[in-house]
């Protein structure tokens, strides 16, 4: 409905972009001609988290003041308000604002059910991602998609910057390894805006629909994929700022393993650190902290490691880390904790094999390039803003 002024607006934004950059980022959701007039008299449900602000508001709010019909609420992982731990059950419940009601995506029902979308005209999509495949909410929406798909239901995808959106990297996820930290055959790091990447789930057929949901995709104004980007909300309770944002693709793996990430700390994600001295001069100790860290890794236990917060440039996606730390382990068992999940996590069981083979990270690298070259070729396809290359 909206696909002929769409590609106009993004062709002149396109043509303009030397112009345009220095300009405020202007997010999708806060591009209301674009969109509003299409809502009115629309029974609206809204996924959406605490990083879905508009113009300093929530959208729920935004919308509502808007004068849009908001009926249902659909949370995903770390719930509505962004609170919930990781891996943390989300329930149902009510809004305590405004009184609608809030269905979990990460309880149950990973993907919205067809009593779900009883009344629903729409379902607009609004969360802020972070550009890493195991980071759950472009999962939450690989399901949307196929469920509005399904019940004929149109999405509308309102767009936000990737803050890790200026390069890709890392296995491409492969057949027999899908999960909900890996549902599509993509790299670790996309370089694509859940916009991008919706429109690619949807016209490449990963969802099990056997027909394409009606997907509209609300761009960003004045965003590129070589600019930096701070996110001004916290993402999910374990990731408080920029440098845990970067660190987050190469940090992950670590998630399979006996060494803490510092969860349960001020500095979740820019630190590492183990219960062996040899590991590091770094000491810190994970504790419970409500909301954001219940019963972490290595809790009240004095870990040994590393601080990364003194990283001088912005860091992208590396294997160092894990490779330093699995090579300081006399005992492999003692170091990598939960096989499956480190594989379900890369996406493939090769990566655990190279290293075991003593391959260096760039041997490992080298052999991911063929998968990468290949995505990226896909990717040129459903690039909505100028490239880093």
């Amino acid at each position: 409905m909206f696909r002929i002024f769409l590609v106009l607006v993004l062709w002149i934004s396109a043509s303009g972009c030397m112009a345009l950059q220095d300009n405020e980022i202007i997010v999708g959701a806060e591009r209301t001609s674009l969109y509003l007039d299409a809502l009115k008299g629309k029974n609206v449900g809204l996924v959406v988290n605490n990083t879905s602000i508009a113009k300093g508001q929530h959208l729920v709010d935004f919308l509502l003041n808007h004068e849009v019909d908001v009926k249902k609420i659909f949370a995903p992982e770390h719930g509505f308000r962004g609170d919930v731990s990781a891996g943390g059950e989300v329930v149902d419940g009510l809004d305590k604002n405004t009184g609608l009601p809030v269905f979990s995506l990460y309880g149950k029902n990973k993907k919205p059910t067809e009593e779900h979308f009883n009344g629903l005209d729409v379902v607009i999509f609004d969360i802020q991602d972070v550009g890493c495949r195991f980071y759950t909410y472009i999962s939450t929406m690989h399901y949307v998609i196929e469920a509005c798909a399904e019940y004929d239901i149109p999405l509308i995808v309102f767009d936000r910057p990737n803050p890790n959106g200026d390069y890709v990297a890392g296995p491409i996820r492969e057949e027999g390894f899908e999960s909900f930290v890996s549902l599509d055959p993509i790299p670790i790091v996309h370089g694509c805006t859940v916009g991008e990447l919706a429109n690619m789930i949807n016209d490449e057929g990963w969802h099990a629909a056997n027909k394409k949901c009606d997907l509209t995709v609300i761009p960003v104004e004045n965003y590129d994929h070589w600019m930096a980007y701070s996110l001004p909300v916290r993402p999910s309770p374990n990731l408080p700022n920029d440098l845990s944002v970067r660190l987050y693709p190469s940090l992950c793996f670590f998630e399979a393993t006996s060494v803490s990430v510092g969860r349960g700390t001020d500095f979740p994600f820019q630190v590492l650190g183990g219960l062996n001295e040899n590991l590091g001069t770094f000491e810190f100790t994970p504790r419970s902290i409500p909301g954001v860290a219940i019963n972490p890794l290595n809790k009240d236990k004095k870990c040994y490691g590393v601080d990364l917060r003194t990283l001088e440039e912005s860091p992208k996606f590396t294997l160092k880390y894990f490779l330093d730390f699995y090579n300081k382990y006399e005992n492999e068992s003692d170091f990598l904790t939960r096989e499956r999940w480190l594989n379900l996590l890369a996406g493939t069981e090769s990566m655990i094999k190279q290293i075991r083979e003593g391959k260096s990270e760039a041997e490992i690298i080298e052999s991911w390039q063929p998968g990468l070259e290949e995505f990226k070729q896909l990717r040129k396809k459903y690039l909505l803003y100028p490239d880093f290359e």
